[in-house]
């Protein structure tokens, strides 16, 4: 049993683990509603208006505007909340790289500000001291589906009149306080792409509460067109990066399984959470308790038994091996080469922000995705027992 898998001995496991996405007859007899109605762009909105109601409703929102991927989403929430090219931006390097490049597609800058090592959160603590006169807005990123310090962060940002953008692609259904995440700040934004939580192969949705904002963000989206005006109406410049009926339909039917999914992935959490705690070596991340609701986008959890970033690959390997779909997880952003190039691009001047606690995390830190939470209560402990098994091999 101790003998690894990659090394000739016995799997953990070798049945695999749920696959993703989930879909039955719903997806497809919407699809066909689709497909008969020869409304099939974006501009039809039979399937779109719905979708945008119930999604902004989900997350207590007011205004929904969906849009191509949970990217241009970020970017257009930025644009329609007044950040314009040499504005700043403060956000986590810890994140997938569309979160920076997002500001950095019309050349805001991104600022990177450390993490907290017990959750991989914006650090709220450290934000202040990164705000400078060309600072207009701070991303919160809720990683893995926890909400980050809504509150603390929204304090910030009122203190200094900055836009609070909340990165939310992983976090459709969480809740900081009882509130749903994404229109806490002034806007957020979701993915629909094929891993998340709902998924329509592609999509994203931005949400708010500011009309202000919804209809910039709108003509944004439509070409620059004003909502109710002509078709022909161009006030601003804009692009086409609407949604399509097709989408839509596939998300309707995603969402009405997602109360059912949240509710097994926190179980399971749960569950797996109580057993790594047992493994000398293992720790995973805090939980603050004003998140009332975790979506579980991500399981994290972190091995201090002196891994470095170049072993990091192996140890993934010797996880597959045992039937463990374990991910190595993010290079943090403040050290990616073609981050810190555009940066200096845009700014015209070099810089490197220090963010040791994110960079740590690169060997650190190892992830399962979502799907595999939705397995039965069994499966936790061939989890548990392959991280202890790998683990004593280090």
């Amino acid at each position: 049993m101790n003998k690894l898998a990659i090394n000739g001995g016995t799997a953990v496991r070798t049945q695999p683990f749920p696959e993703w996405p989930h879909w039955d007859e719903l997806e497809e007899k919407l699809i066909l509603e689709v497909v008969r109605s020869g409304k099939w762009g974006g501009t039809g909105r039979i399937k779109l208006q719905e979708l945008e109601e119930k999604f902004a409703a989900l997350q207590n929102a007011k205004y929904g505007i969906t849009v191509v991927n949970g990217t241009i989403a970020i970017t257009i929430a930025l644009m329609a909340a007044g950040v314009e090219s040499g504005d700043e931006v403060i956000m986590p390097p810890y994140t997938f790289i569309a979160t920076a490049t997002s500001a950095l597609m019309f050349g805001a800058i991104p600022v990177f500000v450390d993490v907290e090592r017990d959750t991989l959160l914006l650090d709220p603590e450290k934000v202040e001291a990164a705000i400078t006169p060309r600072t207009k807005a701070i991303v919160a990123v809720h990683i893995a589906g926890s909400p980050a310090n809504m509150t603390r962060l929204k304090e910030i940002a009122d203190k200094h009149q900055l836009k609070l953008i909340e990165d939310s692609a992983q976090a459709v259904g969480a809740e900081w306080e009882g509130t749903p995440v994404g229109a806490i700040g002034d806007a957020g934004t979701f993915s629909f792409q094929s891993s998340k939580n709902i998924n329509a192969g592609e999509g994203g949705i931005i949400l708010t509460n500011d009309e202000t904002i919804a209809n910039r963000a709108w003509s944004l989206v439509n070409v620059g067109r004003v909502r109710n005006g002509g078709w022909y109406q161009h006030e601003e410049i804009g692009w086409n990066l609407r949604m399509t009926e097709f989408q839509a339909a596939i998300l309707l039917a995603q969402m009405t399984r997602l109360d059912e999914q949240m509710r097994k992935r926190e179980s399971n959490s749960r569950i797996l959470t109580e057993l790594l705690a047992d493994i000398d070596g293992v720790s995973v991340m805090n939980r603050d308790a004003r998140i009332t609701r975790h979506a579980h986008h991500l399981y994290l959890f972190r091995i201090a038994s002196g891994i470095t970033k170049d072993e990091k690959s192996e140890v993934v390997k010797k996880f597959h091996a045992e039937g463990i779909p374990v991910s190595p997880g993010y290079v943090s952003l403040n050290r990616n080469k073609a981050i810190i190039r555009s940066i200096q691009k845009w700014s015209g001047k070099e810089r490197h922000d220090f963010c040791p606690i994110s960079e740590a995390a690169e060997s650190e830190v190892f992830w399962l995705p979502h799907h595999v939470l939705l397995a039965d209560e069994k499966d936790m402990t061939d989890i548990a027992d392959a991280v202890k098994k790998v683990i004593s091999a280090y």
